[in-house]
Parts: structure tokens; C-alpha cells; sequence
């Protein structure tokens, strides 16, 4: 182990899925910037698919073990926060008894491996809270509630025992104080890490079109029927009269991840592994009835608006599809409420567009009012009102997209957020408090 005065240092990861994911391109990047630093990094996990990961996991760059990969993730398709619990806990073990001290042992999603991981006196242990699982669990049922009660109970004692709490945003940070009352009165806050995109991934655009984008998961919660309003407003010029523009030409793109509705099981299947769960042997595909209810529920929407023709909807795109959507269009359209911190504006900036959002949760963080977008309301008038902006001067996004990408390479690089991890991880290191 590395002596506390040097500023290398052995970092462990403990990551339940190491998969395609936000959480799991966090922790890629964490290792990815850490490595660069000079720190020995090494990731451990319950499962590693090497054809679903993230190819930096592929690289060398750092260590994956993979322990517990025998161990269900569900039992009867339930349980799966105790599931999650065991495998995190089987993982922490073989840590514990087979690997040297570490200096610093990052962990993130399940805090109950923390009391485990503290057992390691010589080394610190870092929690990063991507959101309170308490908050994200359904409490729907009187069952379900007695399920989730001492699961939530633990969570918040175990997360209060780490060194040092990360979030990834001050409205994460305002949601913990609130959830883990307990933990606030002792003084515990988080401090604040914000999550980070590549931007050397996106190229600068040659040319636009008259199109919004709109990219997110299919679910409610999305609140996509927003954009879909919004531009039906727009297009029935109730916000403003857009003269010399023939909105024939204006057109929005909703496009996000999909999984089509289907049971299957099999050793050996054609199926597409983006779609595939695996449970010890077997690959389960299981169902997502609210992708396939809530597509259909925004295209009858369309209809209803009269705007069908000119939304067009792109489900499961690839990040090059991605990519060049975004290369095309005039602005992208952010419509969840309260998110906890949302990476597609990052990822708009990044790729000189402006964002419209809605003026709460993360992207108050993130978009800068009047300089890289807007932030509204989340009303179709509001939203329908700052699209308008970029019909009646398109130059508007050019000029915003600029400050947009600027804004993104100075505060939201993987650069920027791997000199912000390694000095807290340095600072616990050697003990040192804020």
C-alpha cells in the first residue's frame, strides 16, 4: 500500500453490475481518470459482460475481478434489492479476505457493504449516492412497505458510516438532507461531484436542420409528451407568428431506448444481449410493458395534436445514431421534472447544441439560462414559447451551441471531474476535513 504523504494510491471500486449504464459510465470514468493519475485502480464486481460493457472495461487500463456472478439477481422475479444486497455483500467479503489493504475504497449504489469494507482499518472508504434508494424503490403496497422497511432503515445507517458521501448534484445533496433526516442532524452532508461527459466524442456540427431532438428513455416519468405538445403549439403558431419560415420544414425527433415485450429463456439464443439478464446459466428476457405502452401513448398523442406526420420517433438508437442526431438538429428538448441530475444536456453542450429544460433538479446545475438554453416551466406555452427563439434566428443556436460546448469543457469534462475526484479521494486519504 502506498504511504498516506504520496499522492499515488491503491483505489479499489465496488460496483454491482458493471454494465452499460449512467451509474456504470460514472464509475468507468472515475476508474479511467484515477488510472491517469497515477493511481493503481482496481474494479470489483458481481458481473462483467464483455459483450455489454463499456470498451474502456476492455482496455487494461485497470483491474476487473469478478466475484459472486453464480449468485441470483432476483428470486422469482422479487427480492431483487435483497439479491443486490447479498451479491454486494459476497463481493465486499472476497475483498476483505483475499485482496492487501487499499488506501482508498470507492462504493457506490449499495451503502450496506460499507460497515463490511470499514473492517479494512487502513483505508478509507468513499460512498457515492447517486440518488437515495429509499426514494427510488415502490412503497405501493402494505407488503411491499414491510419489505422495504428495514431496507430502507439500513441504508441510511450505513451510509452515514462512510468516510465521505458524493453526490452527484446539490438537489441530490437538498433530497439526502431531506430523506436521511437522521444523518443531517448529525452533520453528515454530501459534498458534490458532478458526473462527467466525454467531449472529445462529439465533433463540430457542419450544418443543422430545422428539427428539435428529444432523447430519453421511453417511461413516464420522462414527461416526453411535454416536447410533443410543445411542438404541436409551436406549429399551430400560439406562441408566435413565425413569418418566412415555412414550418413544413420544422420537425421534432424523439428518439430513446426501447426493449421490445417478450419472455424467453435459453442457454443459447439469438436474442440481443442489450436485452439479456443473466441468472446464473440461464439468460431470461424479461418484459418492459411501460416502453411499449408509453410509445404508443405518445404516438396517439402526435395524432391527437395533428402533428403526427412531422414527429418522427427513433427507438433504441445507437450512440453513433446519437451522435449524428445531435450533429442535426437546431436544439434538444429536456422534459423530466425534478431530475436528479440528467446527463443528455451534458451531452447536447457537449455536441454544440443548446438545451431546453425544465427549470428544476439537475439541469438548474448544468444549463445556463439565456447562455446555453433555457430553462422553463414545465409547460408545453414555456417550452413551445423558448423553441420559437431558434425558428425566428437559427443563427441563436450556432451562437448558443458555442457557449454551450465551452461551458460543458470547463466545468463538466471527464478531466475536470477526474482532478475533482482525486482531490477528495486525497484529501480522505490523508484525513484531511473540509
Amino acid at each position: 500500500m502506498e504511504k498516506k504523504g504520496s499522492s499515488k494510491m491503491n483505489v479499489a471500486i465496488i460496483h454491482p453490475d458493471l454494465g452499460i449504464g449512467g451509474a456504470e459510465r460514472l464509475i468507468v470514468d472515475a476508474a479511467m481518470e484515477l488510472a491517469s493519475l497515477g493511481h493503481k485502480v482496481h474494479i470489483f464486481t458481481s458481473h462483467h459482460d464483455k459483450n455489454r460493457c463499456f470498451e474502456e472495461t476492455l482496455s487494461g487500463v485497470f483491474d476487473i475481478t469478478v466475484y459472486g456472478s453464480f449468485l441470483p439477481r432476483h428470486i422469482f422475479y422479487r427480492l431483487h434489492a435483497v439479491c443486490a444486497y447479498l451479491r454486494c455483500m459476497f463481493v465486499s467479503l472476497c475483498l476483505l479476505f483475499m485482496w492487501p489493504s487499499f488506501d482508498i475504497i470507492l462504493a457506490d449504489q449499495v451503502s450496506v457493504v460499507i460497515p463490511l469494507l470499514k473492517l479494512k482499518k487502513s483505508g478509507k472508504v468513499v460512498f457515492y449516492c447517486h440518488f437515495p434508494d429509499l426514494l427510488l424503490a415502490q412503497h405501493t403496497t402494505i407488503l411491499r412497505r414491510i419489505y422495504r422497511k428495514p431496507i430502507d432503515f439500513i441504508e441510511e445507517i450505513t451510509t452515514g458510516m462512510a468516510d465521505l458521501i458524493l453526490v452527484n448534484s446539490k438537489f441530490t445533496a437538498s433530497t439526502f438532507a431531506s430523506t436521511f433526516k437522521n444523518l443531517d442532524a448529525r452533520g453528515i452532508k454530501p459534498a458534490v461531484l458532478y458526473p462527467a461527459v466525454n467531449v472529445d466524442q462529439f465533433e463540430k456540427p457542419n450544418a443543422t436542420k430545422l428539427n428539435f431532438l428529444s432523447i430519453n428513455r421511453f417511461e413516464r416519468k420522462k414527461n416526453i409528451e411535454l416536447a410533443i405538445s410543445a411542438f404541436a403549439m409551436l406549429h399551430a403558431h400560439e406562441v408566435h407568428d413565425h413569418q418566412g419560415v415555412d414550418m413544413n420544414d420544422v420537425s421534432l425527433t424523439v428518439a430513446g431506448k426501447f426493449i421490445q415485450f417478450f419472455k424467453f429463456s435459453s442457454k443459447n439464443s439469438n436474442i440481443p444481449l442489450e436485452v439479456r439478464v443473466r441468472a446464473n446459466e440461464i439468460y431470461e428476457f424479461v418484459l418492459c410493458v411501460e416502453n411499449v405502452e408509453y410509445l404508443e401513448e405518445l404516438k396517439k398523442l402526435a395524432e391527437r395534436e395533428g402533428v403526427s406526420q412531422r414527429v418522427k420517433f427513433i427507438t433504441s438508437c445507437s450512440t453513433a445514431e446519437r451522435n449524428a442526431l445531435l450533429g442535426q438538429c437546431l436544439c434538444v428538448l429536456y422534459t423530466p421534472k425534478d431530475e436528479h441530475f440528467g446527463i443528455v444536456p451534458l451531452e447536447a453542450m457537449a455536441a454544440y447544441k443548446p438545451v431546453i429544460a425544465c427549470n428544476s433538479g439537475g439541469p438548474v446545475e448544468t444549463v445556463k439560462h439565456g447562455v446555453t438554453g433555457f430553462l422553463c416551466d414545465p409547460n408545453p406555452k414555456e417550452f413551445a414559447s423558448a423553441m420559437s427563439n431558434f425558428i425566428q434566428d437559427p443563427h441563436m443556436s450556432e451562437k448558443m451551441g458555442q457557449d454551450a460546448r465551452q461551458h460543458v469543457a470547463e466545468s463538466f469534462s471527464t478531466k475536470i471531474f477526474g482532478q475533482h475526484l482525486n482531490r477528495y479521494l486525497v484529501d480522505v486519504a490523508r484525513g484531511k476535513e473540509e
